[in-house]
């Protein structure tokens, strides 16, 4: 199934956490290797919302937050194509669809 609806990818996800560097678990260079930095925000979310509409989507495990999928695929970048696996939750609340996180597919 492909994620639809409501789907929500926040700004603060990306611009302080997923392309600034952590001490632990960092993505920041993984994703700069595409071309993805703190200068271009947009096209990361732009080109994490084309990976969710080119593949489909997972069901990983569900508690009373709500159903957490995996999207998994190429991430299209400005200079090199990354294969990742992007985590997301249908909220229980509101069926808002929140992209959780991303990681470097092994």
């Amino acid at each position: 199934m492909k994620l639809s609806g409501n789907i929500v990818i926040p700004d603060a996800k990306l611009t302080q956490y997923l392309l600034v560097f952590q001490e632990k678990d960092d993505k920041s260079k993984f994703l700069a290797r595409a071309g993805f930095t703190l200068a271009n925000p947009e096209q990361l979310k732009q080109a994490i919302r084309d990976l969710i509409t080119q593949n489909d989507a997972i069901l990983d495990r569900t508690n009373h937050y709500g159903a957490f999928y995996r999207v998994e695929g190429n991430l299209i970048g400005l200079t090199k194509t990354l294969l990742v696996v992007t985590v997301w939750l249908e909220r229980t609340q509101d069926g808002t669809i929140q992209f959780i996180t991303l990681l470097p597919k092994k």
